[in-house]
């Protein structure tokens, strides 16, 4: 139960007062609820209080109205409190920041759904995992950087490869060289249709179209009939020669894929040719009829640069939307087309979330919180990591996908800078490491489909808003084996989570994860685990509103508990 206004107000003023006088009067009384404890009151340390890393974890500071217990109350700056509505709870149960903490599930529908709607390329993703690990005082490792004396044991620490791959760890305080790393890798790329290096088109009957090519499986039937918007990462060269990369994005659909009406007889989508059928329109220029002497706006910039190559109206808009004057400054840019439709819960409870990019932004986040609301005991011995790769729609062919050496290099460069006089860098340590290791590859897999159940495999049918889910394949498509399905059983049994299983049936094609690639790459056990959705590579996809929760509890507790798992069977 919550309290509200007149009272909350009374206990807010009382709250104020006590955080003036705290550091002097810290043996007085509590006048706030039994769970309070005077030595609660004491002068904060500089370390993070837990509120204030549940208040970046949970993203709160895009809710409106806050539910807080006293000791997160006041643990919380008043310049936060203050830009809350904030009702005062009577116990940890209904506080917001304590539900964070703990991974209570129903507390991260909000922020899955308001992650996916204002981060729609894979750029704004590595962004948006920038900023809160940045908040949360971790630091960069650039790498192109020497990282002798960088790093120490209780650092956390992120590296990024393109602007589209990220590496977040942290190290334990009692992390010695050799110990093993506690991995979680998955993908944030999604299905999109990526402008061609010259998406200039010739207007046809008025319409301005746009030349785009598909990533992956996109341009497929479900993007017909979409409201597309813009955006990605633009490359600009100042005035002082300087270049520089700046992300972009439209909040208005600007673009859409039209169907043809059946009466023609032809099919709705003809013979659902990319190339010819599924060219986007992005405006109308009826010039050749308007007048006489009317023209069809002219390419913007010289013959040869970057910008006559592009269509002149959608030019000037990311120009506009960048503050940039002269056309000339955009040397290249790496634009999609994306679903603007905000994610949103549905259902009669509101027990769904429809979205686009579910596929796979799911595990990619829940992943992420995961770490970020792990926890740092004086006992931790090992490396917590969570690894978001680009690519993995396409094979992961490329320096920022699985295949490369981005993951292996990371981690011994900084198993390289973690090791002291007492220990010598080397192939044996790394060996060591990985030997010690053990990586979830987290993507999400197929829920059972009602309308379709005879296409699942008996007792293989994961469901909605009920755990993660373990993949297998007898083929090798999956790392999964009774070793590593063993492992993550047990922190299921310690984390409270419930594990389901996929497999697919005999005669259909299974998929593919980052997990073969990697576990292979470093010799490391590993199994494949993620969330379950329905409408893969749809561009509008569904998961449970407990799902994005239930994957953050998953994997922080596998990062928290693999160290004691792992122990029991040395």
């Amino acid at each position: 139960m919550t309290r509200h206004t007149s009272d909350f107000l009374r206990q807010r003023s009382s709250n104020l007062s006590l955080r003036g006088s705290a550091a002097t009067h810290a043996s007085s009384p509590s006048r706030l609820s039994s769970f309070a404890n005077p030595s609660e009151f004491e002068e904060k340390k500089s370390a993070m209080s837990g509120a204030e890393k549940a208040y970046i974890v949970g993203d709160f500071a895009r809710r409106a109205s806050l539910t807080l217990c006293d000791t997160c109350y006041r643990d919380l700056p008043e310049h936060l409190t203050n830009s809350h509505k904030l009702r005062l709870a009577d116990d940890r149960n209904s506080c917001s920041s304590c539900n964070i903490m703990s991974s209570k599930p129903e507390e991260f529908a909000e922020p899955f759904c308001k992650f996916l709607q204002e981060n729609p390329t894979v750029f704004h993703a590595v962004g948006y995992f920038k900023d809160k690990m940045t908040a949360l005082g971790y630091k960069e490792l650039p790498t192109r950087d020497d990282w002798s004396g960088k790093l120490e044991a209780g650092g956390k620490y992120y590296v990024t490869r393109n602007g589209t791959s990220v590496i977040a760890f942290t190290v334990g305080k009692a992390y010695k060289p050799g110990n093993g790393v506690a991995m979680i890798a998955g993908h944030i790329d999604a299905l999109t249709a990526r402008l061609k290096p010259v998406s200039n088109k010739p207007t046809k009957s008025g319409y301005v179209q746009l030349g785009v090519a598909p990533y992956a499986g996109a341009l497929n039937e479900t993007w017909w009939d979409r409201d597309l918007s813009i955006g990605g990462r633009v490359i600009v060269r100042d005035d002082s020669g300087k270049t520089s990369s700046k992300l972009v994005q439209l909040d208005w659909p600007i673009a859409r894929i039209p169907t043809l009406a059946p009466h023609f007889g032809v099919g709705m989508m003809g013979s659902k040719n990319a190339e010819t059928e599924a060219v986007p329109i992005i405006g109308l220029d009826n010039s050749d009829i308007s007048s006489f002497n009317a023209k069809p706006m002219e390419p913007l910039g010289p013959v040869g640069s970057f910008a006559a190559t592009q269509p002149p109206r959608l030019v000037q808009l990311i120009s506009k939307e960048l503050g940039i004057k002269d056309h000339s400054q955009i040397v290249n840019w790496e634009l999609e087309l994306f679903d603007l439709q905000p994610a949103t819960v549905g259902g009669m409870d509101k027990e769904f979330i429809f979205a686009g990019r579910i596929d796979d932004k799911l595990c990619s986040w829940a992943a992420f919180q995961g770490l970020l609301a792990s926890e740092t005991n004086e006992d931790d011995g090992v490396i917590k990591l969570v690894a978001l790769f680009d690519d993995e729609e396409i094979g992961s062919l490329l320096r920022q996908g699985a295949r490369g050496n981005f993951l292996p290099s990371t981690i011994e460069r900084a198993v390289e800078a973690l090791c002291r006089e007492n220990k010598t860098f080397g192939p044996g340590v790394v060996g060591q490491t990985y030997a010690r290791s053990f990586l979830v590859s987290a993507d999400v897999t197929h829920a059972a489909n009602p309308n379709f159940l005879s296409r699942y495999l008996d007792n293989h049918a994961p469901r909605l808003n009920v755990g993660i889910c373990l993949a297998a394949d007898s083929n090798g498509h999956m790392t999964t084996d009774s070793v590593s399905t063993a492992i993550l059983s047990r922190v299921c049994e310690l984390s409270d989570c419930t594990l389901q299983v996929f497999q697919i049936r005999n005669d259909s094609r299974s998929g593919g994860t980052v997990g073969p690639m990697l576990s292979s790459a470093m010799g490391v056990k590993a199994a494949d685990a993620g969330m379950a959705q329905l409408s893969m590579h749809s561009i509008r996809a569904t998961c449970g509103s407990l799902d994005p929760g239930l994957g953050a509890k998953f994997f922080k507790g596998f990062l928290d508990k693999w160290e004691k798992v792992d122990a029991e069977w040395q």
